[in-house]
């Protein structure tokens, strides 16, 4: 089974030392002795963390048995009416792609993490298994057309909808938008249902540092349609993440706590966008979709600083191969990453 790599994490420590150097001096008078305490300081040492770390964001875990366990992928709700959300900071990793209306949903990703209170749930969409199929996933929503959970579980991702136990409804909001989960019972019930708990092969891409010539981004501004777009601003520390101009976008604990959705790293995908139908003589509704197998181009925020880039990919069972406009191995940076699936009719612009 193939592993992430470990990442190196420096932690400086000092030492001093306080060396007794005695001078004596004799008179006629008695004798008298001083003492001089100079510090001396030792040269720094380096502990380097060499522990287990997730697949997917790159930061250590406490727990080596968790990377042994299946990802558990959980569509998460967007419209207005479901903000803010619940759990997503949980995640190993959250993906953004675009839906009906111009807006966009979310697909939470919990590996090596869990959330007992995890929402809105929703619906799932086409370009949902292709985007996680690499990882060996196992999907959640809260429905889907007959025809699009038939492609879903066509590329071998299973997808239960839902399901008891593990959602719930909860009365402080109107349905649809009222479906939550607990990722640890979502876990239990794929085990009932006879599925083999397998770990991910690999992760979405390879994680390693940042480019030292990368440039300075302060403002990144995604538009998935003309309807809807975020922004991430550098805080100095981490990216946080706005809506509708200068709106913080925010997830809410089950005491009615919020707090600022932010991330260390961001990925940005674009991929063709286009429109997904039904197989003919099949009913159904035909939905935006955007591409994510194939190639295209790829930004990557991290640490204030940006690289641009392509992606690339066979198939939907392999995971992403990033490269940069020079054609160098593009590496994504250990941290809590978002990752947004932005349709070709759309921007990426920062500044």
């Amino acid at each position: 089974m193939k592993r992430a790599l470990p990442i190196l994490i420096a932690l400086t420590l000092t030492a001093s030392a306080c060396g007794k150097q005695a001078e004596e001096t004799t008179t006629t008078t008695p004798a008298t002795t001083t003492t001089a305490a100079p510090t001396t300081t030792a040269a720094p040492t380096t502990t380097v963390y060499t522990g287990p770390v997730s697949l997917l964001n790159g930061l250590p875990i406490p727990d080596a048995a968790l990377l042994d366990r299946r990802v558990i992928a959980v569509k998460i709700d967007n419209h207005w009416d479901a903000r803010p959300q619940s759990g997503i900071e949980l995640a190993d990793a959250v993906i953004e792609l675009r839906v009906e209306g111009g807006l966009t949903r979310w697909m939470a990703l919990f590996h090596t993490g869990d959330a007992d209170y995890l929402g809105p749930i929703r619906s799932g969409r086409p370009a949902d298994a292709k985007v996680v199929r690499s990882l060996e996933a196992v999907m959640f929503t809260s429905g889907a057309q007959p025809w699009v959970q038939r492609g879903i579980k066509g590329v071998g991702t299973p997808m239960f909808i839902d399901v008891r136990p593990g959602m719930f409804r909860i009365s402080e909001r109107f349905a649809p938008h009222n479906l939550y989960g607990d990722t640890n019972l979502l876990r239990e019930y794929a085990d009932s249902r006879g599925l083999e708990d397998t770990p991910p092969p690999a992760g979405l891409w390879e994680i390693g540092p940042f480019p030292t010539d990368a440039a300075s981004a302060r403002r990144v501004d995604v538009a998935f349609s003309g309807d809807f777009s975020s922004s991430w601003l550098w805080s100095g520390s981490t990216w946080e993440r706005f809506i509708n101009g200068d709106e913080p976008s925010e997830t809410v604990d089950q005491e009615g706590t919020t707090t600022q959705i932010t991330a260390d790293t961001l990925v940005m995908i674009v991929g063709e966008f286009y429109t997904a139908s039904p197989p003919a003589g099949e009913s159904g509704s035909s939905v935006p979709s955007t591409e994510t197998v194939g190639t295209g181009r790829v930004v990557v925020f991290s640490e204030g600083k940006a690289v641009e880039g392509t992606w690339e990919r066979g198939s939907a069972e392999d995971p992403f191969v990033l490269k940069t406009t020079d054609g160098d191995p593009l590496l994504v940076p250990a941290g809590r990453v978002w990752i947004s699936i932005v349709p070709d009719v759309g921007t990426v612009t920062w500044e």
